[in-house]
């Protein structure tokens, strides 16, 4: 303890592009990771002397890791989440093993969905935030393209209008990717209930990031509640919409995310491939990111089939194309057609479930709702619950949809919670 002592300086001094503010509120330097690893050294100690490790030595080893991890940047070093780095080297590896033969082709794309969707599942019984499914989406989109362009594009057979098309389709994914990653909407304290503020200089580790938006965490203190006899109802719906964790009256259709650890307007679900909810300000461009990347995947798989199967039809070719392990090159290109197929599958079944949700007006999270406390009624053989509260017809729902971002309060005060 007298190290990390030494090493906490002025934090008002500014941190060079190698210096950072260690979890234990020292400074220290990228050049330092290796020194005064003392959780490291006791788990190697007890290791070494065949002892028992003491409850919770691994978690704060993987911490201290996790906090040493950092890439310099011009504010000072900035961590690097252990999550973003599975994906950017098993997806290659898998890859190129299954384009060896068949057989291993079968076995790994079998395999890849299985341990994404168990790792989904795991992550979300926890409601835990990870950057796993973000960074495998994002890797997925560029080391495709990049593929695309290396290992295709060479054969001859894309002329440069339809490269061109392909590009457009990966940058206007990018593009809406970046549109919906800006916010999904979340709900602010009125300054009408605002007492005082309280500012910390860090947020707690289960809000949202982009909640805070580069600021700094403030609490508010609400006012004591002033009530008379014309405001008893108006007190009922504010006590049945009151969230107990942010401290706010949440508005109709508004939810709390557990992962985020925030209230969102118009709620519709957390997407773990954007890390981010999905909610009123962004669920018209998360729409379109699904729409975009659609058109890209299934364009690019027609003409990464046509390249390495000429003599077969689309169609058929991604079931039956002789001869195409007797390349490596071609062997790699066929592997990741069929693995954007399986992945434009589920993204397909995400988007047609969100526009018969949005045709009748209902959220994810309201047809959850609808369905447990079986308030709704089950249309379309099952594919969506209509609880039959905000649908006004098929034009007046989508109108609201492509217009509700729009109305979406934009708040200028710094971002808080209220309690």
């Amino acid at each position: 303890m007298t190290k990390r002592s030494r090493r906490t300086l002025d934090q008002d001094d500014p941190l060079c592009c190698c210096e950072y503010i260690d979890r234990h509120g020292g400074r220290s330097h990228m050049a330092g990771c290796c020194c005064d690893c003392e959780d490291l050294d006791e788990a190697c100690d007890k290791w070494m002397k065949k002892e028992s490790q003491n409850p919770g030595s691994l978690s704060r080893v993987v911490a201290t890791i996790s906090d040493r991890l950092r890439v310099p940047w011009i504010s000072g070093a900035q961590q690097v989440d252990l999550s973003l780095i599975p994906p950017l080297i098993l997806l290659p590896v898998f890859l190129h093993i299954a384009a060896l033969h068949y057989l291993l082709g079968i076995v790994v794309l079998t395999a890849v969905p299985i341990m994404v969707i168990w790792y989904y599942y795991f992550t979300h019984r926890k409601k835990g935030r990870t950057l796993f499914f973000l960074s495998l989406a994002l890797f997925s989109l560029f080391y495709m393209f990049y593929l695309f362009i290396t290992e295709v594009v060479p054969h001859g057979d894309v002329n440069h209008l339809q490269l061109c098309a392909v590009t457009a389709g990966v940058a206007l994914t990018a593009v809406s990717l970046m549109i919906t990653k800006r916010g999904p909407g979340y709900v602010r304290p009125r300054p009408s209930d605002t007492h005082s503020t309280v500012t910390y200089n860090k947020p707690p580790p289960d809000v949202d990031a982009a909640y805070l938006n580069g600021e700094q965490h403030q609490v508010v203190i609400a006012n004591p509640e002033q009530t008379d006899e014309s405001g008893t109802a108006q007190e009922c719906v504010q006590r049945r919409n009151w969230c107990t964790v942010c401290k706010v009256v949440r508005p109709p259709r508004a939810g709390h995310c557990r992962i985020c650890g925030v209230c969102i307007l118009r709620l519709d679900h957390h997407c773990v491939w954007i890390n981010s909810c999905v909610g009123q300000a962004n669920h018209t461009s998360f729409l379109l990111t699904l729409v975009f990347f659609l058109l890209t995947s299934l364009y690019g798989i027609s003409l990464v089939l046509r390249s390495v199967c000429p003599h077969q039809s689309v169609m058929t070719a991604l079931l039956y194309c002789p001869d195409v392990y007797k390349q490596y090159s071609s062997a790699l290109c066929f592997t990741c057609a069929w693995y954007c197929s399986i992945v434009t599958a589920g993204l397909l079944h995400l988007l047609i479930l969100q526009l018969i949700n949005v045709s009748f007006n209902v959220t994810d999270r309201e047809a959850r709702l609808a369905a447990r406390e079986k308030t709704g009624r089950s249309r379309l053989w099952g594919l969506v619950i209509d609880t039959g509260t905000y649908s006004r017809g098929f034009s007046s729902n989508w109108t609201e949809f492509l217009t509700m971002s729009k109305a979406s309060e934009l708040s200028n005060h710094k971002p808080s919670d209220l309690v």
